[in-house]
C-alpha cells in the first residue's frame, strides 16, 4: 500500500527540499488517478499539506541566505524577489 515515508527534516536543507517536492509530485500524480479510497485521499492530502509547508519553509530559507551573500551588512535593505518577473 502506501510506502514508508523519511522525515522531511533529516539531510541537507537542498537535498531535503528536493525529497520533499519528489514526494509531493508523487502523492499528486496518485491522488490524479482517482484510484485511491477516501481515507487514502484524506492521508495524501494532509501528507501533502505537510510535504508542501517544508518545501515553503525551505524556499523562505533560501531567499534569506541569498539576501545574507547579496548584502551581510544589511540583509533588511535587499530588495524583495520579484514574484511576477520572467
Amino acid at each position: 500500500m502506501a510506502k514508508p515515508t523519511v522525515p522531511v527534516s533529516t539531510g541537507s536543507a537542498v537535498a531535503s527540499f528536493e525529497r520533499a517536492l519528489d514526494e509531493l509530485e508523487q502523492l499528486v500524480q496518485k491522488m490524479e488517478k482517482g484510484e485511491q479510497s477516501l481515507d487514502e485521499s484524506l492521508a495524501a492530502y494532509e501528507r501533502g499539506i505537510a510535504l508542501y509547508r517544508e518545501c515553503q519553509k525551505a524556499l523562505e530559507q533560501a531567499e534569506q541566505r541569498v539576501r545574507l551573500l547579496a548584502d551581510p551588512a544589511n540583509p533588511a535593505a535587499a530588495e524583495d524577489f520579484n514574484s511576477n518577473a520572467g
